[in-house]
């Protein structure tokens, strides 16, 4: 088996120059989770950075604050799972047979 170091480097750049339009892509990728009805709603960039955080009033009840953190821990694992789907669903034809990516 014959491998050619100059092709594997060409293939090296043309690899580097698409992860790293995939990287501009994930900034632009937003998707915003909610629970409790709408209740809480958490929006995130496709680098899971948390771009806003919409908490409607019934929520806040100082009496039953384990409630609203369990609201927002939901509301972020929704969007982190459609940001999930959506990276998986445009880096898998670059993933190439791994699944981990």
């Amino acid at each position: 088996m014959n491998i050619n170091p100059f092709d594997m480097l060409k293939n090296a750049k043309v690899l580097q120059e698409q992860m790293s339009k995939m990287q501009e892509t994930m900034e632009g990728i937003v998707a915003t989770g909610s629970s409790g009805g709408g209740i809480v709603k958490i929006s995130i960039n496709g680098k899971f950075e948390m771009l806003s955080v919409i908490i409607d009033p019934v929520a806040v009840d100082p009496r039953d604050v384990p409630m609203l953190q369990d609201l927002i821990r939901a509301a972020y694992s929704d969007a982190f799972s459609k940001i999930k789907d959506d990276l998986q669903s445009r880096i898998g034809p670059l993933a190439g047979g791994f699944p981990s990516l």
